[in-house]
């Protein structure tokens, strides 16, 4: 019963901290989407991958969201036609490479500035790295979600209306959520329609119109991501209580399993960027620096409830590519600092 309610609790405070965070990217990606000019903003984005991936992975410093925000902004990007590498780029180096982050890790290591420096450096080359390899693949296509796929490729200006060889059922008869299609149609509110709805959207329609779609943006994101960050939080929670924690602490001791062990922690325990180097700190007097830096670069770009919000927008082989090359890379650049200080 105790392991239970210690579960409970987990499960409670991961969401307490999470969500406001994922609220915060919803709001966003909607303020993108309706009061940022999205083709200009994407035409001025660099084709190269090189720079693409740059410019993706520097953008979390001026749009600090953790790796439970990340993903609606990200995904928003590749909408709406953004380089491949510009996406993910954002995706794993935004939960770091924001002021806030940077800000609690040199408080929380203040007496190890190169553990701030390194994890700076350490998560933009990752990002940097993995960006530019995701932008060999030219159709991404296979690698999203099909819901993800379906709102990509509904041209702009398409008008959202229902076919006319069906009569639509009265409004009141269907349940969900609803919005007016053309000329005043009651159209379920799925992902797709409304993502078709919005690119539909003239760039200088009225503002209750836009506060409108942006409404509808927030709340359909946030019933899509929210539903998948509860189940990874739970997961994290089952996971934390379930596995004794001196299991892994046990396998601290070397510099090769210690990095091996903080990345398994950081995966499991799925804590916020923003408060993770705390965290860490405890760790800081039985573990090397290369591991907790392995916990500091790792943890926001893979964690549990990063992989849950993730399968909203990629298919599972591609969180597979994801997880496998942050992890390795992740290793190698950390065994580097702990063979360096050996």
């Amino acid at each position: 019963m105790s392991q239970l309610n210690n579960a409970f609790t987990l499960f409670l405070s991961l969401l307490v901290e999470a969500i406001p965070f994922l609220l915060i990217g919803v709001l966003f990606s909607g303020l993108l989407l309706l009061f940022v000019d999205e083709g200009r903003l994407i035409a001025a984005l660099p084709k190269n991958p090189f720079l693409g991936a740059v410019v993706g992975s520097c953008a979390g410093f001026f749009f600090p969201v953790c790796e439970c925000g990340n993903v609606p902004v990200s995904r928003r990007l590749l909408l709406q036609g953004a380089p491949v590498s510009v996406s993910i780029g954002f995706l794993l180096a935004a939960p770091t490479i924001n002021p806030i982050v940077i800000w609690s890790t040199w408080v929380a290591f203040r007496d190890q500035p190169e553990i701030v420096v390194l994890r700076v450096l350490f998560s933009l080359g990752i990002a940097i790295v993995i960006g530019c390899v995701f932008s060999i693949q030219k159709n991404m296509h296979p690698l999203l979600q099909q819901a993800v796929t379906r709102s990509m490729v509904l041209p702009r200006e398409q008008i959202i209306k229902p076919s006319p060889q069906q009569e639509p059922k009265p409004a009141l008869l269907q349940s969900g959520t609803f919005l007016l299609g053309q000329p005043g149609t009651p159209l379920p509110m799925d992902a797709t329609v409304l993502q078709a709805s919005l690119a539909a959207t003239p760039a200088r329609k009225p503002w209750s119109d836009r506060w409108r779609l942006f409404l509808d943006n927030t709340v359909q994101e946030l019933r899509e991501l929210g539903a998948v960050l509860i189940i990874g939080s739970a997961i994290a929670a089952t996971i934390q209580v379930a596995v004794p924690r001196e299991i892994i602490l046990s396998l601290g001791s070397g510099p090769i399993t210690s990095i091996l062990a903080m990345m398994l922690l950081a995966a499991v325990v799925s804590i916020c960027s923003t408060v993770d180097s705390f965290f860490a700190l405890a760790f800081a007097s039985t573990f090397t620096s290369g591991s907790l830096l392995a916990f500091l670069v790792f943890g926001p770009m893979i964690d549990i409830k990063a992989i849950g919000l993730m399968f909203s927008v990629f298919k599972a082989r591609t969180i597979l590519y994801l997880f496998a090359l942050a992890a390795q890379l992740t290793f190698l650049l950390t065994l580097m600092v702990n063979l360096h200080l050996s």
